[in-house]
């Protein structure tokens, strides 16, 4: 568990009721910006090294990146109980609060409010995910090698076109490579 030692642990109830106002506020990739937000710069429950860490670890894992990461960020913070309970949070209440919103929006098929409301929300996702991206970018960005692996995955996803998994498996070894080496030089480097 990573935790200043001036910030209280949460509680399981709460951590349950960050997820899931969370799930319930935000909308597609904007997620991980709000939860980088809450834990990361709000709550100061961990560094911003440690949330792109789990920010990484969720994507490369199959399965919901922002429920990977609400996994890795409730194990975090209270171990196994913290995991569930997080991942709870973070599916339960939306999915019950889309299936509501799918009845609904059954009965307004013909209402041309109903695809504007849709690109608006579309587009504050959009915005979310920018801010997260390039919040990582200047992170990661530490020097050449990782800004140049930054700009192989840019160019083979989207100038190339390349299949994400193509590019996972080419970049990903030299990514974990590269800071294997950092690790072990700066391992050598200590007294």
């Amino acid at each position: 568990m990573i935790r200043p030692q001036d910030a209280p642990p949460l509680s399981l109830g709460t951590l349950f009721l960050i997820f899931a106002r969370i799930g319930l506020t935000s909308f597609g990739g904007g997620l991980s910006a709000w939860l980088m937000r809450e834990f990361v710069v709000q709550r100061r429950l961990m560094s911003q090294a440690d949330f792109l860490s789990g920010l990484a670890l969720s994507q490369a894992l199959p399965g919901i990146n922002v429920v990977n990461l609400s996994i890795w960020i409730g194990y975090r913070l209270q171990a196994g109980p913290g995991a569930l309970v997080a991942s709870l949070g973070m599916v339960l209440p939306p999915l019950l609060v889309a299936i509501l919103m799918l009845i609904g929006l059954e009965q307004l098929t013909d209402s041309v409010l109903v695809p504007q409301v849709m690109a608006g929300i579309a587009a504050a996702a959009l915005g979310l995910s920018l801010e997260m991206g390039v919040r990582s970018a200047r992170s990661a960005a530490t020097g050449a090698i990782p800004i140049a692996l930054m700009m192989a995955v840019f160019i083979g996803i989207f100038v190339m076109e390349w299949n994400l998994i193509a590019v996972i498996v080419i970049c990903a070894p030299l990514s974990v490579g590269y800071a294997w080496l950092q690790l072990e030089d700066a391992a050598t480097k200590q007294p």
